[in-house]
């Protein structure tokens, strides 16, 4: 990146380029002066980071991807009335089999809530 000179301090400088995060989300980049730690803000006009047209939107943008549908709890044994869980086993007392907590079956039925 070449030298330019810092608006703050005067000096010919080299810009340092360092990213911005809002919590774990990278959400832009920060422009500081080598010299004097100066830094710029996001419309500086310098040299180091030219302009860009903005030829796009946030309507042009498309939406972004929902992966998991929001359709309530899940509908596993472990929230269903007939799961019974045992020191040594967990069991359907639906279907008399070994069953784990994560598994699924068609005969759902919602577990009632001890309020």
């Amino acid at each position: 990146m070449p030298a330019e000179r810092c608006p703050s301090c005067g000096k010919e400088t080299m810009w340092i380029r360092e990213p911005r995060y809002e919590g774990f989300r990278r959400v832009g980049e920060v422009l500081r002066c080598a010299q004097c730690g100066w830094e710029a803000p996001p419309d500086f006009d310098g040299e180091p980071r030219p302009r860009r047209p903005a030829i796009f939107s946030d309507e042009d943008r498309t939406p972004p991807p929902r992966v998991f549908v929001e359709e309530g709890p899940p509908r596993v044994c472990r929230r269903c009335r007939h799961y019974v869980v045992h020191p040594f086993r967990q069991w359907c007392a639906r279907h008399g089999r070994d069953t784990e907590a994560t598994d699924t079956c068609a005969n759902f039925e919602e577990a009632r809530s001890s309020d």
